[in-house]
């Protein structure tokens, strides 16, 4: 479609290129060709005249480079000899006489032959070659050539511009984009310009046409147009590629509805990076931030708030209504006040799976870790960063999605609900196979944790729950020096866990809840020196107790059968907190008890009798029988050797991917992380940080042996995971692999397991 000049007759064209893919560094669009005598027409209004005198410059100097030979360099000296295009081009007919292989084409098929020579030649040129090298293209891509006619006629009856057929900060359908009028002079699209609701002839056709082709094409759809007086031309079409979370997830559920697509379709549509992109708070950068460091992205999301130093500072600045964010070479248990307290955690050491990350993610804050560019001077008051010098009390932005971290505030912008993500994820469940658990340690986390989805908690740390003001009682435990004061310490922890447990359950309701008993290394329980000790006899407990390697030390099971009396007040409190959940409030969670750190078979038979005991016990003097399961966490190579044995008498086995890959490895987690990993990844042995991503050929084979073996023996026993790995999308489709029942990871990343675990299934699907 097009027209004529209003006095001459002539009809102008425009030649463009596509290529099969999408690519970088297609020829530009000569526009314009037909140009009688390489003049332009008489008779056209003004601007008019000035829009193809323009676009006629750009596609002689194009055609005269690369089809007839003249020097590049030549002809840009026709731009600093001349402002106005329209001086350059008699000077420029000259230049391809004197030194072209052949004059300037003044017939229209001749333009068009040397439009189309000069095209071919730029895209077969040795640059272009190396940029479809490096965009991973193949080097012979073909190359399409298009012929349009050029709208020719009064500078505001013609124009041209684009359309988007989704408003992309809603998501929703409706077309916008902007428009220009004149003609068309370039292939480079005009993002700005006139709206479209000001467009002549309305926006009615525009509006139809790309609602067909979101249908058709099932993508948002991006089209460039021309009108004239005899309508509206669509001259390009594409997807459009940068679409947010939100608008994704709006155009899979719209089609899906519509009966264009499916429910399966519209949750393969949506990735988990679109989950965390409309779950977390994310910066709007501006390119003008000073960054300060850049460290490993531990937990997702966005802060800005005041430099603390302190765990003690953190809960003493927020209390005065600050934000703040947590700078630390590293935390340990004892700093969880001060984190509860901080919108964002940043530690100078430890990985993804150190407790800097593990807590934040499980809190839903945003952390990085690992940033050791930074030194931190807690006597002066300063962290430092090259030459940044900041005081505490200066305030930063964190980015737990990119690990960069910016001096000064940056814009946050908080996520909306989504309704179309709801839909797509309540589709994904009717899909999965593998169930989809929380670890919560609290009342509040558990809430979070079934609001996003979560059928039931897979862990429930309670070493937590004696941090703060509770870590006498637990210390009492430990350095009682008599049974009488170890008596009256384990009355006073049953009591206590009693209260935390009647919190969980009450949030919980009637789902599954793992308790998993104590199971902290015992230095994090005790006084870091002698000095710190109550007294005389606590500081000989205190050096007595000192362990080389506390992580492999006494911790778990076997705390509890040095101190046994430890399990059973904490079973006991567990116990009371049901009856009290059951008769007061009717709710009957599914209690499910487990034994950490056992790899001798026996350690475990010993517990399940223990546990009895204290059941039996509990229904003497309440009238109550409380139901409830054991099973153990397969956390070292052994126990996952031995889980034939273990299923005789767990009820369930879970997986402590933690550390289970640090003793399958041989690897200590923090220290790996902080002085190894970066240099096996860039030496390539390895590809990705086996405390993110489950390893397959190692730690995976193990677990395949455990599942076949407590399966042989116990075909129906309950299988799952509750290490960090649980909330990796690629780990997740390696349970599903393995058969699990279920995955557990942290409350803000249930709904990312969720549609992972849908994807599982869906990605083992015929295409």
């Amino acid at each position: 479609m097009g027209s004529t000049t209003p006095d001459e007759g002539i009809v102008l064209l425009r030649l463009s290129a596509s290529a099969p893919v999408a690519a970088v560094g297609l020829p530009p669009d000569l526009v314009a060709i037909g140009v009688a005598g390489a003049r332009i027409p008489k008779g056209l209004p003004a601007k008019m005249s000035a829009d193809l005198t323009a676009a006629w410059w750009k596609t002689a100097s194009f055609i005269a480079e690369y089809s007839l030979g003249v020097p590049a360099d030549d002809i840009a000296s026709l731009g600093l000899d001349h402002d106005d295009p329209a001086d350059r081009i008699e000077p420029l007919l000259a230049l391809c006489d004197a030194t072209g292989i052949t004059p300037f084409p003044v017939d229209l098929s001749g333009q068009l032959a040397a439009g189309a020579a000069a095209m071919l030649a730029r895209w077969n040129s040795p640059r272009a070659a190396r940029a479809r090298r490096t965009q991973q293209l193949p080097v012979d891509l073909p190359l399409a050539l298009h012929i349009e006619t050029v709208i020719v006629t009064d500078h505001h009856e013609a124009g041209h511009g684009h359309a988007i057929s989704r408003d992309l900060k809603s998501g929703l359908f409706a077309p916008n984009g902007a428009f220009r009028h004149g003609v068309r002079s370039t292939g480079e699209r005009q993002m700005l310009g006139h709206p479209l609701s000001s467009l002549p002839g309305g926006v009615a056709m525009l509006t139809g046409v790309l609602a067909e082709l979101e249908s058709r094409l099932g993508c948002v759809a991006l089209v460039d147009f021309e009108y004239g007086p005899e309508g509206l031309v669509l001259v390009g079409l594409e997807e459009y590629r940068r679409t947010s979370a939100r608008t994704a997830t709006s155009l899979a559920v719209d089609l899906a509805t519509r009966g264009i697509t499916d429910e399966r379709t519209a949750v393969r549509a949506i990735r988990p990076h679109h989950v965390l992109e409309l779950l977390h708070p994310q910066p709007r950068l501006t390119g003008q931030e000073v960054l300060l460091v850049t460290g490993l992205a531990a937990s997702p999301g966005a802060a800005v708030g005041r430099i603390v130093l302190t765990s003690e500072e953190a809960v003493e600045v927020a209390e005065s209504g600050e934000s703040v964010i947590l700078v630390a070479a590293e935390t340990s248990p004892g700093d969880l006040p001060g984190m509860m307290a901080s919108a964002g955690i940043l530690t100078v050491t430890g990985g993804s799976a150190s407790h800097a990350a593990v807590v934040a993610r499980g809190m839903g804050l945003p952390a990085i870790c690992g940033a050791s560019g930074l030194r931190i001077d807690r006597a002066a008051g300063t962290v430092t960063c090259g030459e940044h010098v900041l005081p505490a009390g200066s305030i930063i932005s964190i980015d737990g999605d990119t690990g960069s971290v910016y001096i000064g505030a940056v814009a946050i912008v908080r996520p909306e609900p989504s309704a179309s993500l709801a839909t797509v994820l309540s589709w994904g469940d009717d899909v999965r196979r593998l169930g989809v658990r929380a670890n919560a340690d609290t009342g509040v986390d558990a809430a979070l944790a079934m609001d996003n989805g979560a059928e039931g908690i897979g862990l429930c740390r309670t070493e937590h729950m004696f941090l703060g003001e509770r870590l006498p009682l637990i210390r009492r435990v430990i350095l009682s020096h008599n049974p009488e004061s170890e008596e009256a310490a384990l009355a006073a922890l049953a009591r206590a866990q009693r209260e935390d447990f009647r919190e969980l359950l009450l949030a919980v309701g009637n789902r599954p809840v793992t308790i998993r008993l104590l199971d902290a290394p015992m230095h994090e329980f005790l006084p870091a020196t002698p000095q710190e000790a109550e007294d005389e006899n606590q500081a000989r407990m205190v050096e007595h107790l000192h362990e080389e390697n506390p992580m492999m030390g006494v911790r778990g099971v076997r705390l509890a059968l040095l101190h046994e009396g430890l399990y059973p007040a904490q079973v006991e409190g567990l116990f009371n907190a049901w009856i009290d959940v059951s008769t007061q409030h009717g709710i009957e969670p599914e209690l499910e008890v487990m034994v950490p750190l056992v790899s001798i078979p026996e350690e475990l038979l010993m517990m399940v009798r223990l546990m009895r005991r204290v059941n039996q016990e509990v229904a003497s003097r309440t009238g109550i029988v409380v139901k409830f399961k054991i099973g153990t966490m397969v956390e070292t190579p052994r126990a996952a050797l031995m889980a034939d044995q273990l299923a005789q008498w767990a009820e369930f086995l879970s997986f402590g991917t933690n550390d289970l890959t640090q003793l399958t490895y041989g690897f200590s987690r923090d220290d790996v992380e902080r002085r190894m990993l970066g240099t096996y990844l860039e030496k390539g042995l390895l590809t990705v940080s086996p405390f993110s991503e489950l390893d397959d050929p190692g730690v995976a084979a193990l677990m395949r042996i455990a599942v076949d073996k407590a399966r042989s023996v116990k075909p129906d026993i309950k299988l799952g995971i509750c290490g960090e790995h649980g909330g990796d999308p690629v780990s997740i489709a390696l349970c599903e692999d393995l058969g699990l029942d279920y995955v557990s990871c942290s409350p803000s990343r249930v709904p990312v397991a969720r549609l992972a675990a849908a994807h599982a299934v869906l990605d083992r699907e015929p295409s």
